[in-house]
């Protein structure tokens, strides 16, 4: 682990609380496991991974504040929720308080909460560890997933997003928005 990277996480100790750190810990030891599964940037993955959640916590005042000052596109359904703007606004603050100028890492943070079609190899294990790591409490399909996760990353963001849809619409009655839909759209043909 590189001298930047210590300095994040004992930044986030302090930062984010027990839960949220305990958590973005998990997805980073959860990314660096895929990454190495998969050949990618082991550095990269962690990075991601531990920042992930870095405006989780944040009112939803402020994440859409962050957004707009930054100029990031906010759908009409993160308007209704901007508590989903959480990834973006954390891609936006993390990008200048640890001078991180990696493309692939800001995207990664940004798109883990919903995903998006044709996510990179970083992008599609930072989605599915935010998923999958330890501390998740146990779910219908979690299991199975965290199995696929290791053997085809494109079938496990299926398998997720699946299951996201499926809980949207049946458990929390609620209607899935049009992004999410055509992002499971793209990774059902890895089903």
């Amino acid at each position: 682990m590189n001298k930047e990277l210590q300095k994040i996480i004992s930044d986030l100790e302090d930062r984010l609380s027990n839960k949220r750190f305990r958590h973005s810990v998990g997805v980073m030891y959860t990314a660096a496991s895929l990454a190495m599964r998969y050949g990618i940037d082991i550095n990269k993955a962690c990075t991601a991974g531990i920042l992930h959640d870095y405006a989780k916590e944040l009112s939803d005042e402020k994440l859409m504040d962050i957004c707009k000052k930054d100029d990031v596109i906010i759908t009409d359904y993160e308007k209704e929720k901007p508590y989903l703007l959480h990834g973006k606004a954390a891609a936006c603050l993390v990008k200048n308080k640890y001078d991180i100028d990696d493309e692939e890492v800001l995207s990664a943070i940004a798109h883990h909460t919903v995903g998006k079609v044709r996510m990179t190899p970083l992008e599609a294990i930072i989605f599915i560890a935010d998923y999958i790591e330890p501390n998740r409490k146990m779910i219908p399909g979690l299991t199975e997933i965290r199995r696929e996760s290791f053997n085809d990353y494109n079938k496990a963001c299926g398998m997720i997003l699946e299951n996201v849809i499926k809980y949207i619409n049946e458990i929390a009655d609620d209607e899935i928005d049009e992004d999410s839909r055509i992002t499971f759209e793209y990774y059902k043909r890895y089903l």
